[in-house]
């Protein structure tokens, strides 16, 4: 796949890679030319199935798993991804856990697990692996972010607000490393049907609430993120950095037409 979003001799890592939208967003990079190594926790099987998949497109694939509920651990990862001179050009920081429950019941436990999965340990990958990308003067990273960083949901009050969090650090890193030939962005999913939330769509009612929101119509898919997602990891937006770039149906910006009805 060869011009502006081609990836060709670009490697990109991908945490989350194991399924749900960080699958078939690793492998939309794969098929635009770049070699992965995959992240996972406890997902082994999905890793592999995602790495064969590339290396079927003729690209290496390795995979590594890693919690990143545990301190450390996203660091420990970036390290082992870059000893004996590998590298790392791209990276989808996609990982995430996201644990609903009364805000009532938002303990320090529970805060604590959302902070070291959800944001420590971005800031830590690109602690680690956004240096080197400056000094070959390349590299991009992509934040999966969240509809709720703007639509935010009390069950979903800590997931939501490192989100919006997420988006702050995005932002300031963006500032620094820009002159580098660095850019770092942010891709926000609305409602997303992916493989593991296909039980949720399958019952009608919730179906139904869902896109009573979109103005689109439909839930989106995995792929819908794609497009958007190899755009901002490759050359075609080298001019882009430091943005929040919703994928959502049109959720974001309010209720669809006519949900309303028109007063007499």
């Amino acid at each position: 796949m060869m011009g502006a979003t081609s990836l060709s001799g670009r490697t990109a890592l991908v945490t989350g890679g194991d399924g749900g939208v960080g699958g078939p967003l690793a492998l939309a990079l794969a098929k635009a030319g770049a070699d992965l190594i995959i992240h996972h926790c406890g997902n082994e099987d999905g890793g592999r199935h995602v790495a064969e998949e590339a290396r079927a497109m003729g690209r290496s694939a390795t995979v590594h798993e890693a919690d990143f509920q545990d301190k450390g651990a996203a660091e420990a990862l970036a390290r082992t991804v870059l000893c004996d001179g590998g590298r790392v050009d791209i990276l989808v920081a996609s990982a995430a856990i996201e644990h609903r429950r009364p805000w009532e019941d938002a303990d320090a436990d529970h805060v604590a697990r959302h902070v070291a999965a959800n944001f420590t340990s971005l800031l830590d990958l690109c602690r680690i692996l956004v240096p080197p990308m400056g000094a070959r003067g390349w590299g991009r990273v992509l934040a999966i972010g969240s509809i709720l960083a703007t639509r935010p949901r009390a069950e979903t009050v800590v997931y939501a607000a490192l989100k919006s969090a997420q988006l702050t650090a995005i932002a300031a890193l963006a500032r620094d490393v820009a002159p580098l030939g660095v850019t770092l962005n942010v891709l926000s999913p609305g409602a997303i049907r992916t493989d593991r939330n296909t039980r949720n769509y399958e019952d009608k009612a919730f179906h139904a609430a869902v896109v009573a929101k979109i103005p689109i119509g439909r839930p989106g898919t995995a792929e819908d993120l794609t497009g958007p997602a190899l755009l901002l990891c490759s050359d075609a937006a080298g001019y882009v950095t430091g943005i929040n770039l919703p994928v959502d149906g049109g959720w974001g910006i309010g209720d669809p037409s006519g949900s309303l009805p028109t007063p007499s």
